[in-house]
């Protein structure tokens, strides 16, 4: 057993360091073919998509983001991405017993009353066993891979590799700035004390809010690298897309009301919309709503970037370009000349479209869910070719990101609803100092 772990680590090990010369010889093979304008058939795309994918490690987690953010790679680039699955081999329990070892001392498993060997999931980072404490109560135990932060350095090395060349192919997207916010958002996924305070923040930010649940820490089973929560029964939420209308609508205003309601009244976001993050919980056998799992990913903006999303969103809806203008400029865009502002307008009115349409309606609204948002990208994309290079803010990548995921997640369920009037319910006392009272509040309680 002992020599079957060695080898599925040092396999694991030879994995990371084939990634770099395959994502070296990729980035020539496209720098030459961009150059001659021979890559018209995805091939590179499919190149690249299988160098990263033979890793299956963090930089996968980078990968995926990268693909869900517009126009930071060329389509076909992001089309092979999304297609990728974050899935790391699991550890076999001899491993695991070794690691709990390292994290809670070697009568750790006298601290269990009962303890699963095999995982309930398994992830880029880590992977969870389900576990039964002392006191009787069912927890989910994350434990991190070993040797994670130098996996994590290694991959972002070659995330540089992959924004430097698209700089140097398509410089319509300055895309520094968004490098060095993934860089600082995956280093702190490593942190699982950061982790079990984000979970604590969540806790009080939606303790009125039923239909969203928040597991709560085991504070006396975790450390950095091990992290311990009550386990929260649920379904996928996928196996709801065949539900009637009531429930499906049901599920998404739980969605709406755990994204945007953090954001709007404490000016935090979940970063990581991926459909494994969040769980359903029935009661009297009928959907209830959302168990939100995992806390790695968490985004805390301040107080002004949120007045200016509101900003961004009133100056759309009235008509009021002076504070569009402004609100652009408490994100961190510069240089905003008269072209530059009306091609961000396409992009936030398809953003903010389904917020400001006073109506019962899907996301897509007609548009097949597969083209959503692709004529938008498209527009902007052909737009700011002409007006050269743009440097996104690095506060931009994840709010646009969760918007994104939220959008899909709308997708998914096919929920119909008036999404004007639910953003105008958490929304209808905002005030910039109002949100910087409560975010206050809300890291004194979680210690952040």
């Amino acid at each position: 057993m002992v020599d079957e772990e060695r080898n599925r680590f040092s396999a694991r090990a030879a994995r990371y360091a084939r990634v770099g010369a395959n994502v070296g010889g990729v980035a020539a093979r496209i720098a030459g073919t961009r150059l001659m304008g021979l890559d018209r058939d995805g091939g590179n795309a499919a190149a690249l998509a299988s160098a990263l994918g033979g890793l299956k490690g963090p930089l996968m987690k980078v990968a995926q983001l990268m693909a869900t953010v517009p126009d930071v790679l060329p389509p076909e680039y992001a089309a092979e991405l999304q297609k990728l699955q974050s899935d790391a081999p699991p550890m076999g329990w001899s491993f695991v017993r070794r690691r709990m070892m390292a994290e809670l001392g070697r009568d750790w498993e006298s601290r269990f009353a009962r303890f699963e060997h095999a995982p309930a999931a398994a992830a880029s980072l880590g992977q969870v066993h389900k576990a039964e404490t002392l006191d009787g109560e069912a927890v989910a135990c994350k434990l991190q891979y070993p040797d994670m932060q130098a996996a994590v350095e290694a991959d972002l090395a070659q995330l540089d590799v992959l924004f430097s060349i698209h700089r140097r192919m398509n410089g319509v997207i300055d895309t520094r700035e968004i490098a060095r916010e993934i860089g600082e958002r995956v280093r702190e996924e490593l942190d699982y004390h950061r982790e079990a305070r984000h979970a604590a923040l969540y806790a009080f930010m939606l303790q009125e809010e039923p239909r969203v649940r928040v597991p709560r820490v085991r504070a006396d089973l975790s450390t950095g690298r091990l992290l311990t929560l009550q386990w929260l029964e649920g379904e996928k939420i996928l196996t709801f897309t065949e539900h009637p209308l009531e429930e499906r609508n049901l599920l998404a205003r739980a969605m709406f009301a755990a994204w945007w309601m953090p954001f709007s009244r404490f000016g935090v976001i979940h970063g990581d919309p991926h459909l494994g993050n969040y769980t359903v919980f029935s009661e009297q056998g009928r959907p209830a709503g959302i168990n939100l799992l995992d806390y790695g990913c968490i985004r805390i903006f301040p107080p002004r970037f949120v007045a200016g999303v509101m900003d961004l969103y009133r100056g759309l809806k009235e008509g009021d370009e002076a504070r569009v203008v402004h609100a652009y400029e408490t994100w961190g865009f510069k240089g905003l000349k008269r072209e530059l502002i009306d091609v961000l307008n396409i992009w936030a009115r398809f953003i903010y479209g389904p917020l400001m349409d006073d109506r019962v309606r899907t996301i897509a609204d007609g548009v097949a869910p597969g083209q959503y948002g692709r004529k938008e990208a498209f527009t902007v994309h052909t737009a700011l070719k002409q007006l050269g290079p743009v440097t996104v803010p690095r506060e931009f990548v994840f709010m646009d990101r969760a918007a994104i995921g939220l959008g899909a997640v709308f997708l998914h369920l096919r929920a119909e609803l008036n999404f004007h009037r639910l953003f105008e319910a958490a929304v209808a006392d905002f005030s910039q100092d109002g949100v910087a009272a409560r975010q206050s509040a809300a890291l004194a309680a979680a210690g952040l």
